[in-house]
Order: structure tokens, then sequence, then C-alpha cells
């Protein structure tokens, strides 16, 4: 079977690191977001409730646009102190996984450290991209923590039951009766050698079903068996992260949440739409061009890198700035490959602009990479926009008489008639997308254009997400 590794908005800039010790009450606002709840055809199990703060399934409701607030307190307690989320990481940790479960909670309120299990706080995950940790799992041995929640990914899963700090808090919280969970390989390559599955309806990544126990493994999406929360991989991510989310905070602020992530149900928008359509054929290996900046919504950033790098794409990360470590949306500190004008030596098949409206200012701004846009559609080559960022490529004139989607915060302002609704738009060479919860079937948009239908399903498959058969 082929390895797991191969299958498998923002802060201010001047926030200061999470640490583990507690930070003040914090508080996400949400505006002029479109709302549908999460995806219908997902199957979530929960057994059995916990008497104390039961689960709840997230209900459906009619789209709609808000401005709010989510907050941690309750409607009695103004000054409670934030939730406490502890997510470690290793060498080899899936990336999708980690960094969705830390943006997502960061945005319903928590406050969340992420640890290294290692001896230095740069990790490189599981299909290339470089994680650098607010502290190290040492410092977080005597803290304790509302919920603690691992990423899978191989070997990271290894990496993280190897670490016997990481193991003793564990045990100590599920002794403890707080909130855990797990993702992907890591329940039956982290939790279950600890002794922390017995008695627990257990679900992780397909490839490692069989190490569970046949009694107690199930194959639901999201499995809920008191404190413990258990999901199947990169692809059920975002639904992992908000039971999480409700578990700590109640079903209304995870509906909030979801509607910021721009979920949607499966019926409710076309997958893709496509005009003027021409192939995108290349006789060499794809090459493709990631510029980041501080304040890129790192989500989009790293699970374009993943999911592209597993179909074999040739993926560069270039960061805009003095340095290639990136204070990304919501805190998450990741590493470039390199900076962008040694990125401009080299010609792209394809550049990809994440969103983040901090960070498309600066991707605008940005002489060098103006210049290898220009050059990219005078060629006739390929590129594409996630979320905010094609209004970067409008405010350049390179979204003259295309079709294009975006964000809904500025979809209408992009120079042609925009496609409302669908999660990814091509037209011709261009591709964008709505970002966020879309951007899964962005990449694998990108696949299917570049290698073909099977590459892109095989690819999902090994995500464990639901893709269409043809």
């Amino acid at each position: 079977m082929e390895s797991l590794s191969s299958m498998l908005w923002p802060p201010p800039l001047n926030s200061s690191p999470h640490k583990c010790s507690p930070m003040a009450a914090s508080a996400t606002a949400i505006s002029f977001l479109s709302f549908a709840s999460m995806p219908s055809h997902q199957q979530r199990t929960t057994t059995p409730k916990r008497t104390s703060n039961p689960t709840k399934t997230l209900s459906s409701t009619t789209a709609t646009t808000i401005t709010t607030t989510i907050s941690t307190t309750t409607d009695t307690t103004t000054s409670l102190p934030p939730k406490k989320v502890l997510v470690p990481i290793g060498f080899g940790t899936e990336e999708m996984e980690a960094v969705i479960i830390i943006d997502v909670l960061r945005r319903a309120g928590a406050d969340v450290t992420v640890a290294s299990v290692e001896p230095q706080l740069e990790i490189e995950a599981s299909s290339g991209t470089k994680l650098v940790a607010d502290t190290s799992i040492s410092t977080c041995s005597d803290q304790v923590f509302d919920l603690v929640a691992l990423p899978g990914g191989m070997p990271g899963s290894v990496r993280l039951r190897d670490s016997e700090v990481l193991q003793k808090i564990m045990k100590n919280q599920a002794e403890e009766k707080r909130l855990y969970g797990a993702i992907c390989a890591a329940p039956a390559v982290t939790l279950l050698p600890w002794g922390l599955l017995r008695r627990k309806q257990t679900t992780c990544h397909p490839a490692f079903m069989d190490k569970l126990s046949n009694f107690w493994a199930v194959k639901s999406t999201i499995q809920v068996s008191g404190e413990l929360t258990t999901s199947r991989g990169p692809g059920t991510s975002f639904e992992f992260a908000l039971s999480l989310v409700e578990q700590l905070f109640g079903e209304s602020v995870a509906n909030e949440v979801g509607q910021l992530l721009l979920m949607s149900t499966a019926d409710d928008n076309p997958r893709k739409v496509e005009f003027n359509k021409v192939e995108w054929s290349v006789d060499h290996t794809p090459r493709v061009l990631i510029p980041v900046a501080n304040g890129s919504e790192v989500i989009e950033v790293v699970t374009i890198a993943d999911i592209l790098r597993r179909a074999k794409v040739d993926v560069v990360v270039a960061s805009v700035e003095k340095s290639v470590q990136i204070l990304a949306a919501q805190g998450t500190k990741i590493v470039a490959d390199t900076l962008i004008g040694d990125a401009a030596e080299s010609i792209y098949d394809l550049i990809i602009l994440p969103g983040g409206i901090a960070g498309d200012e600066r991707l605008h701004k940005s002489k060098i990479l103006k210049k290898l846009l220009k050059e990219q559609g005078s060629a006739g080559r390929i590129f594409g926009a996630v979320c905010s960022s094609p209004a970067v490529l409008h405010r350049q004139g390179l979204l003259k008489d295309k079709r294009a989607t975006a964000h809904p915060s500025v979809i209408n302002k992009l120079a042609k008639e925009p496609v409302n609704g669908a999660k990814v738009v091509i037209d011709g060479k261009l591709i964008t997308s709505r970002g966020l919860a879309s951007v899964t079937d962005f990449a694998l948009a990108i696949v299917g254009k570049l290698f073909g239908h099977g590459r892109a399903r095989s690819v999902a498959e090994g995500l464990v997400f639901e893709y269409p058969r043809s």
C-alpha cells in the first residue's frame, strides 16, 4: 500500500505568539459571510454522550448574511478565561490537519498552543510544508488544557507516540475526563498504544482501520465517544475541528465558525463550472508557484501545496517578505521554500495566489510578483487565485473578460460579472475559488486539469475526501 504521507483570515501582524500561559479572552469578528451548514452527506456518530456537555449535530440554517462576534463567554458570565487547547506536532505531521485544527479553533476564540515534540520548534510536515511551533512540548507538561487535539500523518503520529511528555499529558487528560481528539493515523498509531481507546468507539484513516478492535472500530467521518473525538483524514479536518469547537463552545459558535469557513451543503452549490475550456497539458512535471506573505490565509497555502505535492507536482512556496518565515493568518507560523526574488529565476506552469486580506495587500505591492504575473498572462500560462486574492488579479488587469469567483466580501469588485455560488470557476487558463472550505475542491480541480480525473480521484481517496466519480 502506498504510504500515508504520499497519499496523505487574520490577527494583527504584531500579535505575540501563543504560549502555554493563559491569554486574555479573545473574540473573532465575522462579517459579510454567506452561510450554509456542514455537508449533509457527512456522517457523524456520537456515543455515549457526556452528561456535562453533550455534543449536538450542527444544525442546518438558511443562507444569511451576518455581522456578529464569536465570544468565549457565556450569557451569564463575562470574565471566563479562554478555552485552552494544545495541538502537538512533529516531523511528518499531516500539515492540512494541523493547520485546519489550529485555525478553526482560534477563529472560535480558543487559546491554541502549538507545541513541538522535537528538539527544535521548526518541523517539516508530511508533504514538505515547514511549520513552526509556539513552544516545546516540555513547557506544557504541567499545564491544564480543555482540549488536546492530535493531527495525524506519518511518521508524525509515531513521533507523537514516542513523546513521553505528550503521553503523560494525554493520559492525564483522559483520566480527568477532559476533551481529547485525534485524526487520521493518530487514533491507531498514537492513542491505541497508550491505552486511550479502551471501550471507545473509534474511527481513523482507512489505511489504519485494521489496527483497531473490530468491535469498537467504526467508519463514520466523525466519532464522538465520551471525551474522545476521532476522524478519518485531511478531507474530514474541517468537520473534525468544528466538532471540537461545538464541544468546547456550543452549537451556536460552531455554526458561526462554519459560516466563516464558507461551509456549504452537498447540493447547495456546484463544485466546479468551466468556461472557454482548454487543455492544460504540459510535457514535463508541472511547476507551481505559491507566493505567500504575512497575513496570507494559511489553510489555503498549506492545503493547495499538500494536495498538489501528493499529485507529484513540483510546488514552490515563495515569500514576498524579507524573510522566509511567515506569520500567516490566525497566528500560524510557516516557513516558505524560498524568497520571491530567487523563485523569479524560474518559469512556472501555474501561479496561485492564496487569500487573506492583509496578505493580499502585501502580495499586490510586490514588484517582483507583479512582473511574474504579467509575464504569466502574456505568455498564455495558467494562473489562479482563491478567497480574496482574485481582487489582486483584478487590480493588475488580469481578470479582463474573464469569469471568476471569489470570497463573498470581494466578489462584486471583480471586473466581469462574477460567478456566484460555484466553489471553483475555470475560464480558459484562469482558475478561482471562494476559498477556505472550498480550497480542497480548488486544488483537486487543478490536479484534474493537469493529469486527468483519475489522478484527482486517487488523491481525493487518500485524503478521505468525497469526490465525484465522473
